[in-house]
Order: C-alpha cells, then sequence, then structure tokens
C-alpha cells in the first residue's frame, strides 16, 4: 500500500503529495533563505508522516520541541547529557521505536556539532534487527556538514562530517532517510547534497545558491532567477516522492507552533527619557548564579595579630628534624595549616597563587619557618588533598600508576582525575558533575563533562551508563571501576573524604 502524505497544493490548486515509502529509499533536500519557510515545511512533513513512521529531529533552535505535546516525541536536551550518553540514547530510540527531539539550544556550534554526530552514531549502530524505517531531519544542516572549516576544532567537523555523510550515503540500508534543510547550499557539503534524490528548493537571492539549485533540479541557467520570485511557503519539487518534473507548491498549514513565533511589529512604548534612564542605567542585580563571595582576608594584618598575641616568639634558623617524631610532627602540621585553608568559603573557586599565598603565612604563624613548601609541592599537595588521598594513600604503589597515568593531564585536571580513581579503588558510587566540578574549581556542569570526556579521549577512562542512566566510570589497564552513581547528585556520595575533597 502506497503511504501518500498531503505536503499542500500545487499553483493549479491541485493536492501536492509526498510518497512516504519512495522518500524513505531516496532522501530529501530543502533550500531555502532565513523567512522562505523552511522550518514550516519541515513541520509539515514532520506532522503528517508522524503516524506512520518513527522520527528523529536533529534541532539546533529548539523550534520543533512542541511536537512533543502533539504527537508525543520525546524531547532530549543535549545540554544535559554526554556525548556517550547521546549515543546510547540514540541507540535506544531505535531499540524502541520512540520518535525524538535532540534539542541543542544553548550549546555552542562545536558541542553542537559532537553531540549531533554522537547521537546520530547511536541512530547508525544499532544491530541489524532494529533497522526500523526512521526519518531523521536535520535542520540547518550546513551546521552540521560545513562545505569548508569553520572555527570549530578539526576534530569535531570531522565527526559531524562523518556522522552526516553517514546518514546520507549509507542510511538508507539501515532504514534511516535523511531529510536536511540548509539556508546556503553553498556552505553545506557537497558529497552530502549529492545524495539526495528529492529537493524542494525555496525562495533564494545569492546568484551561487540559485545557479546550484538550478543544476539540482534540472532547470537552465536562465531560469534560476525563478526562485527570486518565490513567496513565503513557495517552494520548487522534483523528485521521485514528489514530482517527476519541476512542480511549484505552496506548503499547507500545521497544527503545531514553533515555541519562538515571527516578531511582529509593536507600537513603541511612551516613556519620558528620565524614565528610560532609570530603567535602562540601573545598577545591575547580584549573578544569582554564583554564590557571592567573600573579602580575601588581610593575610599582613593577620600576620601583625599573630606576632602582637606572641610578640615573645622569634623566628629560628630551620633545622633539619633529627628524628623522625619530628617529620612526622612537621608533616601533620604542614597537612593541618593545608586543611584549615581549604575550609575557607569559597576556596574551591579561587586561584592556586591566592590560596598559596594564605598557606605561606598560616604556615610562618605556626612556627615552620623555611620549612614551607614551595609553589610545585603545593600544587601536588593540593591536587592530592582535592582527591581525598592521606598520605598513606598517596605513597601505595598502586598510586604511582594512578600518578603517572594523571601526569599526562593538564595539572589542574589531575585532582579531579585521581578524585575518580579513589571511588573506582574503593568501589564508591561515580562522583557527580557538581562534585567534579567544584573539584576543578568550578560551578560549571557542563565543564565537568567536558572533563570526563576530555579524560575519555586521552584513553584514561571509559565512561558509561546503566539502565538506570546512572553513570560509572572504568580507568583503563587498572581494571579499577566506580559503582553506579547519580550524575545529578551534589554531594560526595559513600564515605565522606576529607573537608578538601568535598571542595
Amino acid at each position: 500500500m502506497t503511504v501518500a502524505i498531503e505536503m499542500g497544493q500545487t499553483i493549479a490548486g491541485a493536492v501536492a503529495a509526498m510518497d512516504l515509502e519512495e522518500l524513505l529509499a531516496t532522501r530529501l533536500l530543502v533550500q531555502g533563505n532565513s523567512g522562505s519557510g523552511k522550518s514550516h515545511l519541515l513541520r509539515r512533513l514532520l506532522e503528517q508522516s508522524a503516524p506512520w513512521v518513527q522520527q528523529a529531529i536533529i534541532d539546533p533552535e529548539g523550534d520543533f520541541v512542541t511536537l512533543a505535546e502533539h504527537f508525543g516525541h520525546l524531547v532530549i536536551e543535549a545540554e544535559d547529557h554526554t556525548e556517550r550518553g547521546l549515543q546510547v540514547a540514540g541507540e535506544r530510540a531505535r531499540l524502541h521505536r520512540v520518535s525524538t527531539v535532540l534539542n541543542l539550544e544553548g550549546l555552542d556550534a562545536e558541542n553542537q556539532m559532537r553531540r549531533a554526530a554522537a547521537f546520530l552514531g547511536g541512530l547508525f549502530d544499532v544491530d541489524r534487527d532494529h533497522w526500523y524505517p526512521m526519518l531523521v531531519v536535520v535542520d540547518e544542516a550546513q551546521l552540521f556538514a560545513p562545505a569548508v572549516a569553520g572555527e570549530v576544532s578539526d576534530e569535531a567537523r570531522k565527526l559531524s562530517l562523518g556522522a552526516m555523510t553517514n546518514l546520507m550515503c549509507r542510511g538508507r540500508k539501515r532504514g534511516l532517510a535523511g531529510i536536511i534543510a540548509t539556508q546556503r547550499l553553498a556552505k553545506l557539503a557537497k558529497n552530502v547534497a549529492a545524495e539526495a534524490s528529492n529537493f524542494l528548493m525555496g525562495r533564494t537571492f545569492l546568484d551561487i545558491d540559485m545557479a546550484r539549485a538550478a543544476d539540482l533540479l534540472g532547470m537552465e541557467r536562465r531560469q534560476a532567477e525563478t526562485f527570486r520570485d518565490l513567496e513565503r511557503g513557495q517552494f520548487m519539487a522534483l523528485g521521485p516522492a514528489l514530482s517527476r518534473r519541476p512542480l511549484r507548491l505552496h506548503i499547507g498549514t500545521t497544527d503545531t507552533k514553533p515555541r519562538n513565533s515571527t516578531p511582529r511589529l509593536m507600537p513603541m512604548p511612551e516613556a519620558t527619557l528620565e524614565d528610560a534612564r532609570a530603567v535602562i542605567l540601573a545598577a545591575p542585580p547580584p549573578d544569582a548564579s554564583r554564590p557571592q563571595r567573600r573579602p580575601a582576608p588581610d593575610l599582613l594584618e593577620q600576620l601583625r595579630a599573630a606576632k602582637a598575641a606572641a610578640p615573645e616568639i622569634r623566628p629560628e634558623p630551620f633545622e633539619l628534624p633529627a628524628s623522625a617524631e619530628e617529620l612526622a610532627d612537621r608533616r601533620e602540621r604542614v597537612d593541618r595549616t593545608l586543611r584549615a585553608v581549604l575550609a575557607e568559603p569559597d576556596a574551591g573557586f579561587r586561584a592556586i597563587g591566592v590560596l598559596y599565598q594564605e598557606f605561606v603565612v598560616r604556615c610562618r604563624i605556626e612556627g615552620l619557618g623555611s620549612a614551607v613548601p614551595d609553589l610545585t609541592e603545593f600544587r601536588r599537595m593540593l591536587t592530592r588533598a582535592r582527591a581525598g588521598l592521606g598520605a598513606e594513600l598517596a605513597e601505595d604503589d598502586a598510586w604511582q600508576d594512578v600518578s603517572l597515568r594523571a601526569s599526562i593531564l593538564p595539572e589542574d585536571m589531575q585532582g579531579v582525575f585521581m578524585m575518580i580513581a579513589r571511588a573506582a579503588k574503593e568501589g564508591w558510587p561515580c562522583p557527580g558533575d557538581a562534585v567534579i566540578a567544584r573539584a576543578y574549581g568550578s560551578h560549571s556542569l557542563r565543564r565537568a563533562q567536558r572533563l570526563l570526556s576530555y579524560m575519555e579521549e586521552q584513553g584514561l577512562i571509559v565512561c558509561q551508563l546503566d539502565g538506570a542512566g546512572r553513570r560509572f566510570v572504568t580507568l583503563v589497564e587498572l581494571a579499577w571501576a566506580t559503582a553506579p552513581g547519580d550524575p545529578n547528585a551534589d554531594d560526595m556520595p559513600a564515605e565522606p573524604v576529607s573537608s578538601a575533597a568535598s571542595l
């Protein structure tokens, strides 16, 4: 049985239908400048085909999330998931035949490309038994398959372009029908665009885009200027699923609307210049996303107060301890001083230089004199403290391997790696994103997720999710693995570590 979905009407008033089964076999390219009705066309196609076929939408602007209310699509907020998590989500969506919208809104260009590539990879790599028919719609496809390198890294561009090429070139045998939409044909990689056999070309003005559109539709170059005359919502159609000859059609109405509608002209409000000045130039409110930091303590005042309280104490030249007991006592005093520094509010978010300055003052107050560790040693101590490592654990032979592996990371990441390693060694649940962010000295949960992705790319760890969405991390070669933990947990799970480790 042939399934024909109604896209709208031709200029002559006849019904413009699309053969859905033919579309699944031959793919579709939609082109139109901003304001041509391109997104409206995709919405009409998705609404008409939703009862018949599973769908996945790569949505860079969050325009299609409203499909969930009427058609039951699962909206996946890409910002809240790791690349590995999105790959697994793509696999499970095909296994359970759930239509999805991958909302990439709020991410920068590079992370949009990486997460879209991961999700498309999950759709592509499922077992043959689950190759059910699926429409895969990619809006603003030039972002994910650019014709030339942009400001993103080469790695991100290769991942995204590879996923888009797989979708358009090899996806048909796996049941994936790529539907790609772009504002500029000239910005879209040619090997991706060339795999489409159906075309819907909307209004465009640049000569290079009109020429490419005319070539794709088999029109003469002198007819290319036709694309300038198309109205909003009008498209030239060609392809086995649409029409064997170029056909102008007008897209019909939709049941759902985009979350952000087109701005409308409105009269300007009436306000005096002074009122406007008072409103616009008022002092900004405090940043609610970051706690207000206390002023840094006046270290010189602390030192003077300590000297005033004990005027009879005079610094003496430092001498090496004469016994193991004195060495242990000095180590304990240094550790106690470090814990006091890290117990200060917001210590986890202050620069290492500031922390070291306060540490030095406190060590001198303790009477340690010239035995104060230098900045390099302080960094190592800070890394171990934030990982929750005591002196005995740090000297364990197994931890020498951990330290060696951590050394390939930037210095500010090593403490996070050791914290995860300790949780894996003890079999504790994997720390949540908030705990990892604090150990790194950041408030950003996305930065914590990027840290894990970076460590995974370096071959140090493997991140996985269990069936309940809990994360567990395995250390490569050491065969240590954390227990599953909630990525959204705000506290360090299981046995509490030192006060430094919770920062």
